[in-house]
């Protein structure tokens, strides 16, 4: 269901108005936590500076063994983010990569790219146009997406969560439904293709919408510490501001997967990899130099924008990810702070397919109903631009091409 605010700036303003009250000491509870995220955002820094890793790596094949170790876990967690090491063979993931682009080009994507819907989900930010192409249903995607190896990992990743809390069950981990995602193709030299920081799956609902706020409660009620991200209570309960390319599905992760090397300085993704960073950025919005009709710059049916301006401390835990090689993946928990490097400085395409982590759920299942018809029609998914660009492309993936799991993923009945 998606949520609707008709006069925005009022509704702001009851809004801060009520969570002050529930908080009367917001000023000194933000202090503590400026104190915190700074504490640790130079930790990250710092180990950054020395060349050691900030965030976690784990081998696909220790997932599959179930040999992951307890301090690998609790990294993940306090990270809010991991790479997995060769989930796919490299060779299969270049040859991905070689079929994507002859599926681009045979089908001339480039000249319908010239008349493609305008995409405002990231027009509040200060670098916005990142190469991503809205193409949904190749033949690699699909099998990307049903394959029992990403498939694997990604109910690792969910089992991750407290899927159930305050006497309810929130969702199932061990089923992975599809989210069909684009394509990100960006070629040597590019320039300002990049993104600045912001987080996805909401932005001024954060503060104003019911569940939203329940995600939130112990960070809303002061008692910051006891916040955990990973508990699911509300998360799939919340409603969303309906805009193209806003995700109204519920992610425990986000994700893509190499399709070619890629590293820093190569267009690649940054991270700050703290997974309660969204407690500071809660709060920060409620302090007494923010307007009371404004949310550190917070736009409904955007990306929630992260702006040094408001969020400084947070910035010096901005980091790259690591060197990345075809066939692995990064994932990033749904509320964790991400951007784009602008400039691709590296000599060879940094490719990637976009493909999440999500459990099944009544708010998920609810989108594959509307989902599959665009994947038998070859349209765009309904969180997207209309684009609706591989309608009569040639060589597009079909239901014929769904694996009995890959069915179950899609909501394709049997």
């Amino acid at each position: 269901m998606a949520l609707q605010i008709d006069d925005l700036p009022s509704a702001i303003r009851q809004a801060k108005r009520e969570l002050r009250e529930m908080l009367p000491n917001y000023r000194e509870v933000f202090l503590e936590v400026e104190a915190a995220m700074i504490e640790q955002a130079d930790h990250i820094a710092t180990l950054r500076e020395r060349g050691e890793p900030v965030i976690p790596e784990i081998a696909f094949d220790d997932i599959a063994a179930r040999r992951v170790s307890a301090e690998q876990i609790a990294s993940v967690k306090a990270r809010g983010a991991c790479v997995i090491r060769k989930v796919f063979d490299r060779a299969l993931a270049e040859q991905w990569d070689q079929d994507i682009a002859q599926y681009v080009e045979r089908n001339h994507l480039d000249k319908k790219l010239e008349h493609r819907a305008e995409d405002p989900y990231f027009g509040q930010l200060a670098s916005s146009k990142p190469q991503i192409y809205g193409v949904y249903w190749s033949g690699p995607q699909v099998q990307a997406r049903q394959s029992a190896e990403l498939t694997q990992a990604r109910v690792f990743l969910n089992r991750l969560w407290r899927a159930e809390s305050e006497g309810r069950v929130h969702f199932d981990p061990d089923h992975v439904p599809v989210y069909a995602d684009r394509l990100r193709r960006r070629p040597p030299g590019s320039e300002s293709l990049g993104l600045s920081a912001h987080c996805d799956g909401g932005s001024v609902e954060r503060w104003i919408e019911a569940n939203f706020r329940q995600v939130y409660r112990k960070v809303f009620s002061g008692h910051w510490r006891d916040y955990d991200p990973f508990d699911a209570a509300y998360r799939t309960e919340v409603e969303e501001i309906a805009s193209p390319a806003v995700c109204s599905m519920f992610r425990t992760f986000q994700g893509w997967t190499a399709l070619t090397r890629q590293g820093p300085g190569d267009g690649t993704l940054q991270l700050v990899p703290i997974a309660n960073a969204m407690v500071y950025i809660l709060l920060r919005a409620l302090q007494d130099d923010i307007a009371d009709d404004d949310l550190c710059g917070a736009r409904p049916g955007r990306a929630l924008s992260i702006k040094e301006d408001y969020h400084a401390p947070l910035f010096r835990a901005l980091s790259s990810i690591p060197l990345m090689q075809p066939g692995d993946t990064v994932f990033w928990h749904s509320d964790v702070i991400h951007a784009v490097e602008d400039a691709h400085r590296g000599t060879g395409y940094s490719n990637v397919m976009y493909i999440a982590s999500l459990p099944a759920c009544a708010k998920n299942a609810a989108y594959l109903q509307r989902q599959l018809p665009s994947f038998r029609e070859g349209r765009s998914p309904p969180d997207f631009p209309a684009d609706d660009f591989e309608v009569d492309f040639a060589g597009r993936a079909s239901v014929d091409d769904l694996t009995a799991l890959g069915g179950a993923q899609m909501g394709v009945q049997s």
